[in-house]
């Protein structure tokens, strides 16, 4: 079997790392791929170059796709995909509006009852300011696009409120993407990572993971796309794995069909369980970045298998390892903000016992070398958290570049 990976980052990385495993599949492409991923024929093929990506399918009988980006499945690659007859595991851009459009995924919760923040969607900045002064901080405000993991912004107080509003509504900060601003409650308590493989109205769920957004230890400075993630997760109980999916993944995929718009590929929830129950703080239309790299090393049941079953209407078994994983990303100084690009980084030769996704590297004159805001993401599994965290730290530890960072205190106080 010939399998293609759209996307670029340790996501895709960590995709062709499974696939690796899978017993049918012969050949891995990736479009456009990173300098890392060795396992994989690149293809110097944009995400969002629907035409070029559905020919090559064609001129190399590709018999799966899997589409990691979520600008790709906006762009529609799924739609000429499926008008061509190719078999592709991903979301129509109708579907993956559920992404990219907070306030469209807002109004899907409030019409079929799925518990979220309250809130409210704005285009003009006066009435956004009004309607922000009769709330209580902190608060969040996201920019209802696209942004990169970079649209979301929780604000301690009504000055940076209004800041927030002012950089997205006039100052246009993520482009189109910020010409309509959620204003939502900010949610209290423990947040958690919920996927689960959709098609139409089967769907399996995913372990769950935690992500780390903020750059920093003790959850300090801006938030990013991610700086490290755990599975399982010691504070979500089987109760509220299974309220989650109850209250949150089954009438979603439900939704999505009445709405006739069926869901095919990965539905991803960011979820808070609060002291009122579990509620969305998101969903995404694809896996998890870094989600998807500490969860496919547990997943024993080959990845091409579960997603062609589910093309074809076939129910499948999912099975899990109990092993923890837990990953940390590193990287470049400055990120999320600005950073250099091109530092040599060494010792990645002499890492044991870890998966290795490159997010943005490049390989120049024989080096790898750092190419992207968050730069390699490490993955360690042990026989409990603790000892899978002491694995991936320990090993990190043998990485040498001047112009790379990353917090230490992932899984810290779930094993203490």
């Amino acid at each position: 079997m010939k399998v293609l990976v759209i996307g670029r980052g340790g996501r895709e990385h960590a995709i062709i790392k499974k696939l690796m495993r899978d017993k049918k599949v012969s050949q891995i492409f990736c479009a456009p791929g990173n300098d890392g991923m060795i396992e994989a024929t690149l293809v110097p093929i944009e995400e969002t170059n629907v035409a070029a990506l559905t020919d090559f399918a064609l001129e190399n009988q590709i018999d799966l796709t899997i589409v990691g980006p979520e600008m790709a499945l906006v762009a529609g690659v799924v739609n000429s995909f499926n008008s061509k007859g190719l078999k592709v595991f991903g979301p129509t851009k109708e579907a993956a509006l559920i992404e990219g459009s907070k306030a469209f995924a807002k109004q899907m919760m409030s019409k079929y009852n799925i518990p979220t923040a309250v809130y409210k969607e704005f285009t003009e900045f006066e009435p956004a300011v009004e309607y922000l002064k009769t709330q209580s901080m902190p608060i969040v405000i996201k920019a209802d696009g696209l942004a990169a993991g970079k649209g979301v912004v929780i604000c301690q107080t009504l000055e940076e409120g209004i800041e927030t509003l002012e950089s997205m509504l006039l100052y246009r900060q993520f482009d189109e993407a910020s010409s309509k601003v959620v204003i939502e409650e900010f949610l209290e308590g423990e947040e958690f990572s919920l996927m689960a493989f959709v098609a139409n109205e089967l769907y399996n769920p995913m372990p769950i993971a935690r992500d780390y957004k903020r750059a920093y230890d003790n959850d300090e400075g801006l938030n990013t796309g991610g700086m490290g993630n755990h599975s399982p997760h010691p504070l979500i109980l089987e109760s509220d794995y299974e309220e989650a999916i109850k209250m949150v993944i089954g009438p979603m995929t439900k939704a999505m069909i009445a709405e006739n718009i069926p869901f095919t590929g990965i539905l991803y929830a960011g979820l808070m369980k609060t002291s009122s129950g579990i509620k969305v703080i998101e969903f995404n239309a694809r896996f998890g970045d870094p989600e998807t790299e500490v969860l496919l090393p547990r997943l024993e049941t080959d990845l091409s298998e579960i997603m062609l079953s589910l093309l074809e209407g076939k129910e499948i078994e999912c099975v899990w390892s109990d092993k923890p994983t837990v990953g940390v990303v590193l990287a470049a100084k400055g990120y999320p903000g600005n950073y250099n690009k091109g530092a040599i980084i060494k010792g990645l030769d002499l890492l044991e016992d870890v998966d290795v996704c490159h997010m943005g590297t490049k390989l120049v004159d024989g080096d790898y070398t750092t190419n992207g805001g968050r730069v390699l993401f490490v993955v360690g599994s042990g026989e409990t958290l603790d000892k899978a965290r002491t694995n991936v730290y320990r090993q990190i530890e043998k990485i040498t570049c001047d112009d790379l960072f990353y917090r230490l205190d992932i899984a810290k106080k779930f094993v203490e």
